[in-house]
């Protein structure tokens, strides 16, 4: 691996981690709070691609399985995989991979279409997987998961539009570049 993709990929792992420290605001009604690590994860898969990207979250959910409290809430281990969040953990890892190809793929650098993949990966697709984590793992219905996780809509849909103007502001830094 080149100096520059470890350094990236490092870096986008210590900005999840950043992320995943900033305490989640609960909601009451489901057992997971509202957190801005996802935010992380689109940036990781808009930023560095697939590859680099699904390499940085796959960094942090290594080190969160193995007990480091890098998720919102001082929480890490084994044992979040197959708890509520589970299926939000393990869509994460697949976030920057889909959306890296998609972008790679389907932008033409119109903002609108970055906004389109961004939000159907980054928010609808980490949303249904999550409520698929949560009827897995409490037992409710899917589509009282599925209603239940609507109320996270609107922050992750403000979370994408911050996601997309930042990688439109560096699309094309040097710095995001690289031929792997």
């Amino acid at each position: 691996m080149k100096v520059r993709t470890i350094t990236q990929v490092a870096l986008m792992t210590a900005i999840l981690i950043i992320l995943g420290l900033i305490p989640g605001i609960p909601i009451g009604f489901i057992p997971l709070p509202i957190v801005l690590q996802n935010l992380g994860v689109m940036l990781a898969g808009a930023l560095l691609g697939s590859k680099r990207g699904t390499l940085a979250v796959f960094s942090l959910l290594v080190l969160v399985a193995l007990g480091c409290p890098f998720l919102p809430g001082g929480r890490g281990g084994i044992a979040v995989f197959i708890g509520p969040s589970g299926g939000y953990l393990l869509s994460y890892l697949l976030c920057p991979l889909i959306m890296g190809k998609s972008l790679e793929f389907f932008s033409n650098k119109k903002m609108l279409v970055d906004f389109a993949i961004i939000w159907i990966i980054g928010v609808v697709f980490i949303n249904v997987c999550g409520a698929i984590g949560l009827t897995i793992s409490t037992g409710m219905t899917f589509w009282k998961a599925l209603l239940s996780v609507l109320v996270f809509i609107p922050g992750d849909t403000i979370k994408s539009i911050a996601a997309v103007l930042i990688f439109e502001k560096l699309r094309n830094n040097a710095v995001f570049r690289s031929n792997i």
